[in-house]
């Protein structure tokens, strides 16, 4: 979909920006545990799985291999990090900020991310559905190569966000404020809440199978 002959330009994440050289993160200093203040370290094989933390700050560090799975994560902020084959299965993360991240061929499989912040975050390669962003503000993020199916972006607000080669099969739109979004060569099957993408751009075989969910929410039936 798109506004006349407007030209829809989408600005890419910023990359994060990592110290030069990172030290080895210390169990018991560097754990994920309220109120810690972390920078400038490796995590490798780490495992934080079923924990709850509150106000923890991460800043410049490399996560690889690493699980989180079933954490819950509140009034949080991670900026400037890479996460490299993590699982984010089933975090309950609210009022999250991800700044200057960049997330790939890591699993976000029913993760929830409910009013949180994602700026200049890149996603490669990360199977996600049906995560949820619902009331989620999401600037200048990038999805590539993401299996979405059923992902809940309700009442997110999607300002300059891109959806690459993404299997998008019934995920939700209802009730977002779009400015500045595109998708290229993405699935946009059975897609929810259609008419709120208004002003987005469509790019590929998904145009077609976006316009027959408008359609089913219009209530038009072709025989």
């Amino acid at each position: 979909m798109s506004q006349g002959q407007r030209v829809v330009r989408v600005k890419s994440p910023d990359k994060p920006r990592l110290p030069g050289s990172l030290r080895p993160a210390n169990e018991t200093t560097d754990a994920l545990e309220d109120d810690a203040i972390i920078k400038g370290v490796r995590y490798s094989t780490a495992v934080f799985a079923g924990l709850a933390a509150e106000a923890v700050e991460m800043e410049g560090c490399r996560f690889e291999s690493t699980r989180f799975t079933g954490t819950e994560l509140r009034n949080s902020q991670i900026c400037d990090s890479v996460f490299d084959t993590c699982d984010f299965a089933q975090v309950r993360g609210l009022d999250v900020s991800l700044i200057r991240c960049r997330v790939v061929s890591s699993r976000i499989t029913g993760s929830s991310w409910r009013s949180s912040t994602l700026r200049d975050v890149h996603f490669e390669n990360c199977p996600s559905g049906p995560a949820m962003f619902r009331n989620s503000k999401i600037y200048a993020v990038t999805f590539t190569d993401c299996k979405m199916q059923g992902a809940d972006f309700q009442g997110a607000h999607l300002h300059n966000v891109r959806f690459e080669n993404c299997d998008l099969s019934g995920a939700q739109f209802a009730n977002v404020q779009v400015g500045s979004v595109r998708f290229e060569n993405c699935t946009l099957l059975d897609v929810g809440g259609a008419a709120s993408l208004k002003g987005a751009v469509v790019q590929g075989p998904g145009s077609m199978e976006l316009a027959l969910s408008l359609a089913h929410e219009a209530g038009l039936v072709f025989e």
